[in-house]
C-alpha cells in the first residue's frame, strides 16, 4: 500500500515540492505514451491512492477528481505514436514526463519517479521501484495519467470502432491485433510495434 514516508522525510530535509511522476501506455500499439506528475499537499493527504492498475475505472476516476481538489499541482504530458516511431518507447516517455513537469503549476524541487532515474531532468530526484505501489505521490500520477489515457482512447473508439479501443485501451489484446492483420492500422497506430522494445 502506498503511504508518504519517502515524501515526508524529503520534506523533513527542506525539500518543499516533491512530485512523484509516473507513465501509462508504453505497452500499447495505439496512442500516445502519457505521463502525469503530481505535487500533494501533506496537510490534504489521501492515503486511498494506489498503483492505477490496482483499481477499478469507477475507483480511478473517484480518486482523480480527489487528486485535482487536493493536490498542489498536477499536470500531464504525451508523446504521440510517430514520435515513438522516430525515437524509441524509452524516449518518447522521457519525454513526455519533461512535458508533464514542465507544465506544472509550481517548479518542484526533487522528483520521485517510478522506476526510472531522473538523470534526463535538470532536478534532483531518484528511481523508486514499483514506485506507483509505493509513494503516494507516484501513485497519484498513476492515477491522473491514467484517466487521462483511458478517457482520451475512448474519445478515439468513437471513430475507430473495428479495433475495440473502448475496451483495450491501445493495449495488445488477441481482438486488437487480429484486427491489424485484417485491416491496415490508423495513423494513430505505433508503427514500431512489432519491434522488441515494450510496444
Amino acid at each position: 500500500m502506498a503511504d508518504f514516508a519517502i515524501e515526508a522525510e524529503l520534506l523533513g530535509k527542506n525539500h518543499r515540492w516533491v512530485c512523484g511522476l509516473d507513465e501509462v501506455g508504453r505497452g500499447c500499439l495505439f496512442g500516445p505514451v502519457v505521463a502525469g506528475a503530481v505535487v500533494l499537499d501533506p496537510a490534504r493527504l489521501n492515503y486511498e491512492y494506489d498503483d492505477s492498475k490496482k483499481l477499478s475505472p469507477g475507483r480511478r476516476l473517484e480518486l482523480a477528481e480527489d487528486i485535482y481538489s487536493r493536490a498542489v499541482a498536477y499536470a500531464i504530458g504525451w508523446c504521440w505514436n510517430d514520435e515513438i516511431d522516430r525515437s524509441d518507447i524509452l524516449t518518447a516517455t522521457k519525454r513526455s514526463m519533461r512535458r508533464a513537469v514542465k507544465n506544472l503549476q509550481i517548479r518542484p524541487d526533487y522528483l520521485l519517479i517510478d522506476a526510472i532515474a531522473p538523470d534526463f531532468l535538470p532536478f534532483e530526484g531518484r528511481a523508486v521501484a514499483g514506485g506507483d505501489g509505493k509513494c503516494l505521490s507516484i501513485a497519484a500520477a498513476s492515477i491522473v495519467a491514467k484517466v487521462f489515457r483511458d478517457q482520451m482512447m475512448g474519445q478515439f473508439a468513437r471513430f475507430f470502432p473495428a479495433y475495440d479501443l473502448a475496451k483495450n485501451k491501445g493495449y495488445p489484446t488477441q481482438k486488437h491485433k487480429n484486427m491489424l492483420l485484417l485491416k491496415r492500422e490508423t495513423i494513430f497506430h505505433r508503427k514500431s510495434f512489432k519491434r522488441n522494445d515494450g510496444c
